[in-house]
């Protein structure tokens, strides 16, 4: 598949060129064996499979999801979030009590979150447990994410210490599973970006890295409206480093310690 047949993909999908371009070959190669797989020669067979078959399609949206990332990935953002999750020993209110991470992928962001919280509680037990709804397209990312397994390379923004504290080495340093005190409060759950967005109110919304990189501005428009309807006055929307809100949404206030949290 050429650049050319892929943009036609991409059109035909209602995503961006630009949010994809850096990450073509990994994702035009799995585009590539599907279509091998369904015995379709050229793109136009393809897509016509595509809008014929709910199936075919679904599984093109899941080979389309780009799941990379890691922990604490963008350290001083995550330096800001640690700053709005404060919990002394008498359990005092924090801002962020409920958080939705949309398009989780791999749960390396979720889980950043809960050693954040783990690092705010002085003791164990202190203050109302953190509740985050982590979703994904992709339940390939989703299953990844609740099994909780790493390579070494995801952890390459933790110091040894906390690397130590929130997870089990295995296969001689090969792999690192998160604790299971890291994994309570958390709900996994399928959701595309494009449908309504879950009918509950969030403290914070992490939309890093998916639906403002990887979907067409008006998705973004129509997608973004339902997402700011479902946060709670005063909340606030995490996005990605290298994504901006699109046209319209010049209503929203940046956080003034972060550029990244509106």
């Amino acid at each position: 598949m050429d650049d050319q047949a892929f943009r036609r993909l991409l059109i035909h999908m209602g995503l961006d060129w630009a949010g994809y371009r850096k990450v073509r070959k990994g994702v035009k190669k799995r585009l590539s064996r599907h279509m091998q797989e369904l015995g379709c020669r050229r793109v136009p067979e393809y897509l016509a499979a595509l809008d014929t078959d709910a199936g075919i399609r679904r599984e093109c949206e899941r080979r389309l999801t780009v799941p990379v990332s890691r922990f604490f990935r963008d350290r001083r953002l995550w330096d800001r979030i640690g700053q709005l999750l404060p919990l002394n020993a008498a359990g005092v209110h924090r801002p962020l009590q409920r958080i939705w991470c949309a398009g989780c992928a791999g749960g390396e962001e979720v889980y950043s979150i809960k050693i954040l919280e783990a690092q705010s509680r002085p003791a164990a037990g202190d203050g109302a447990a953190l509740s985050i709804l982590a979703t994904d397209i992709n339940p390939e990312n989703l299953k990844r994410a609740r099994a909780g397994a790493y390579p070494p390379s995801s952890l390459k923004e933790l110091p040894d210490l906390l690397v130590d504290t929130c997870f089990y080495s295995q296969r001689g340093g090969r792999r690192f599973v998160v604790r299971p005190f890291l994994t309570a409060g958390i709900e996994w759950r399928r959701h595309d970006l494009r449908t309504p967005p879950p009918q509950r109110d969030f403290d914070a919304v992490f939309l890093r890295n998916s639906l403002l990189t990887y979907y067409e501005e008006e998705t973004q428009k129509r997608s973004l409206s339902g997402i700011l309807a479902r946060l709670l006055p005063g909340g606030f929307l995490v996005v990605g480093s290298h994504e901006r809100l699109p046209d319209g949404f010049g209503f929203m206030c940046r956080d003034p310690a972060h550029p990244l949290i509106w």
